[in-house]
């Protein structure tokens, strides 16, 4: 998949704004870039140094298309690998676009989607996890999903693979060496050591997968539910805990139609809040279709608040009982909304009914802060603070499972006495797949689909 093609694409979002920079990237980068740059100070841009910034003008024959700052990367000390040249141009799309259609016209075609990133791989600049952590990186919107790309990026995942593949290998290499020696009976991996190999490879591994829980919750978020009946104040929360007026609040029970959907970052976390139709029984088509789609956001939800009115003297205890047996497998947080309207003495005893009740009053922004604190509760954020590496990535977790697979396959073989032939076969399908996670084994299809994602730029 390598190519000497010269490639040049926008690296700042498309549209108007103070600046733009277009990169180029290529063996000749630098001198594509300096037939049209001329440096205030009339020096060539390719007898200076790397990582040097150059100002000037880029011009198409006599006319000045614009003033520019330029900074030049020589291979191999750049992103790419290769020469690459960033030209920082004022933010006018004409400007931008005539400065890539001046390049297109001398030498140069438009990157595809991941090419800078794909050449850095192939180049050797980054692996294949690290590579995908760059796109993670750019996509993270709130502390937590930045810190694990971060991490990621500078290897930390990476390295611990590379470093149980290599402990592996030498293994493997040991094993393949005695099915030379078959007629000689000779042993020269150590079957103990190679046991105690195995059992710390599984023990990583499990770690590791077991920690894409997190690592999911982190990359996408935490579907909340936020269910009741109708007129529970259901609205009047998501209001209060994204601060703004999202949801219509009314006293008419069932103004709320529709799921009504926003984000809020608790902690680094994102929590995912879906405010749902009141349930009850109704005549009304429209509202009953509406809590058909809450039972349906309750199924997708991970977290479910069920809300009620502490001012209403009825009973809430059949209810919360029903919606625990129908939803069992969810995490159901129950909450007595309204407390304000209650003396002291009832919301006791309104505890003592309901363990692990929540109180709060969504109008006045009482116990809403107690709530947030709750929820970060579902979340295992003690990994985070130990800095410990997280899985994020469904194609890593895939690989790790099958090499997880196979490892226990090898410590079966071992207990049982199986011959170093057959072993052979389980260690090379592992090392299979963690060749798969960092890159050392890789198919044109699979770069193409992991770079199709990225954006052009980039």
């Amino acid at each position: 998949m390598i190519n000497e093609d010269n490639i040049i694409a926008l690296a700042t979002p498309s549209g108007v704004g103070a600046i733009a920079i277009i990169r180029i990237s290529g063996k000749d980068a630098i001198t594509i870039c300096e037939s049209f740059f001329k440096s205030v100070s009339g020096k060539g841009l390719s007898s200076q140094k790397t990582h040097t910034i150059h100002l000037g003008h880029i011009v198409d024959s006599d006319r000045v298309i614009d003033e520019v700052l330029v900074s030049i990367f020589k291979d191999p000390h750049s992103y790419t690998g290769e020469n690459v040249v960033e030209i920082s141009c004022h933010g006018s799309v004409y400007i931008q676009q005539e400065i890539i259609q001046l390049f297109l016209r001398n030498g140069c075609r438009i990157a595809n989607p991941g090419e800078f990133t794909l050449r850095a791989f192939l180049n050797g600049k980054l692996d294949l996890s690290q590579a995908e952590a760059v796109a993670d990186l750019i996509s993270s919107e709130n502390e937590a999903s930045h810190q694990v790309a971060i991490q990621q990026m500078r290897g930390g995942f990476s390295n611990k693979i590379k470093a149980l593949r290599e402990e592996l290998l030498n293994f493997a290499s040991l094993i393949e060496l005695e099915l030379d020696f078959a007629e000689e009976d000779v042993e020269f991996a150590n079957r103990d050591q190679f046991k105690e190999l195995i059992n710390r490879i599984i023990k990583v591994l499990k770690h590791l997968i077991d920690s894409f829980a997190i690592g999911n919750v982190i990359k996408n978020g935490i579907p909340v539910a936020i269910i009741g009946e109708p007129n529970v104040g259901k609205s009047t929360l998501l209001n209060a805990l994204l601060n703004e007026e999202k949801a219509i609040v009314s006293e008419i029970a069932g103004t709320t139609r529709d799921a009504i959907e926003d984000e809020l970052i608790i902690g680094g976390i994102s929590f995912r809040f879906i405010d749902t139709a009141g349930i009850r029984e109704t005549e009304d088509i429209i509202e009953t279709i509406g809590i058909k789609k809450t039972f349906e956001k309750i199924e997708q939800s991970q977290v479910v608040m069920y809300l009620f009115d502490a001012s209403e003297k009825q009973s809430y205890i059949e209810e919360i009982n029903k919606i625990q047996k129908k939803f069992p497998e969810k995490s159901l947080l129950i909450i007595a909304n309204k407390v304000d309207k209650l003396q002291e003495q009832e919301t006791s005893n309104l505890k003592l009914q309901i363990p692990n009740l929540l109180v709060l009053s969504a109008k006045t922004g009482e116990g809403v802060e107690a709530l947030k604190t709750k929820l970060l509760e579902f979340v295992n954020t003690g990994a985070l603070r130990n800095n410990d590496t997280i899985i994020t990535n469904s194609r890593h977790y895939d690989a790790l499972l099958k090499a997880f697979d196979e490892i226990q396959k090898v410590q079966q073989g071992i207990d049982s006495g199986l011959s170093g032939d057959l072993l052979a076969i389980d260690i090379r399908q592992a090392l299979y797949h963690f060749g798969e996670i960092t890159g050392e084994i890789t198919t044109d299809d699979l770069l193409g689909n992991i770079f199709a994602n990225f954006c052009i730029g980039k």
